[in-house]
């Protein structure tokens, strides 16, 4: 039975900077082993996000384009819920430990630390679900509409300038961090995933870059292109050679590399830093 004090009312924005704060160092701490178990797992629910996302995608030509992105970002959305209810640890999210950092709990080394090896466990376990699904011909669906989905986003993201990459990658990871920020007023798992399905399905319907999305978008559209039977061509009436831009040099230097720049900005000053300067200044540590 629930006693006079408990409150169902989710945290007001002061509280959540204090929550962040403390999960932040809760993250920190953490040994690297578990964090990078996490982390692949991590990498691997929004790469399942992503899957569910290009599956919806597929075959949707035909209908309204602003009605067809939305609904593949409520599909995407099933990766951050993932990360956020079955806990796990994501690369864009951990940048709100900057909060717990500028307050003096959290050291430069350990901050860096957490960054690193959370990134490279999504990197393993986005790539490694890329490879399953490949190997797995789910790109086979609904005779090669899904692999056709694959290869266009996958082309989009390759083709994209430095510049506008770090501009997608800023907006991107300030709604992502919100979607995290909003999550922790949460008190019920109801709350949480209601908390983050809009700037999630938002920064989807808008085309922005999440660095931790494309590698598994990317590394499953360079499977397809490299490696898909004559059959799938076939059935999609295209070949391999009208997608030239998915390269492996393409994929890491006109995408990764300045989006991950761009979520770094976008999570670390438009947010982490923005909700310490507002409610957690002053409290630091000596």
């Amino acid at each position: 039975m629930n006693g006079p004090d408990t409150k169902f009312d989710a945290l007001l924005p002061a509280e959540i900077a204090f929550r962040a704060e403390e999960i932040g160092v809760r993250k920190a701490g953490l040994d690297g082993g578990r964090t990078f178990v996490l982390a692949v797992l991590a990498g691997a629910f929004i790469a399942l996000g992503a899957v569910f996302s290009t599956t919806v995608a597929a075959g949707t030509s035909a209908a309204p384009f602003g009605w067809s992105r939305a609904l593949s970002g409520v599909a995407f959305s099933l990766g951050l819920i993932l990360v956020i209810v079955g806990g796990a640890e994501l690369f864009t999210g951990n940048n709100l430990i900057i909060m717990a950092w500028a307050n003096g709990k959290v050291t430069t080394l350990r901050l860096l630390r957490n960054w690193a090896i959370v990134y490279a466990g999504n990197l393993a376990g986005s790539v490694g679900t890329a490879i399953l699904v490949f190997w797995g011909g789910q790109y086979g669906l609904g005779n090669g509409a899904v692999g056709a989905a694959a290869l266009a986003i996958g082309t989009v993201k390759c083709e994209l300038g430095f510049s506008e990459a770090i501009a997608l990658g800023v907006l991107c990871n300030g709604l992502v961090c919100l979607a995290v920020w909003l999550s922790y007023s949460g008190r019920t798992t109801a709350d949480k995933i209601l908390a983050v399905v809009p700037p999630i399905a938002a920064f989807v319907t808008a085309g922005f870059e999440h660095s931790v999305a494309n590698m598994y978008f990317l590394p499953v559209a360079l499977l397809i292109r490299k490696y898909a039977p004559d059959a799938f061509w076939a059935n999609i009436g295209r070949g391999p050679e009208e997608f030239p831009a998915l390269t492996v040099a393409n994929v890491v230097f006109s995408n990764l590399v300045p989006v991950t720049l761009g979520n770094i900005i976008g999570g670390v000053l438009l947010v982490g830093a923005t909700y310490w300067f507002v409610y957690l200044r002053g409290s630091r540590v000596s």
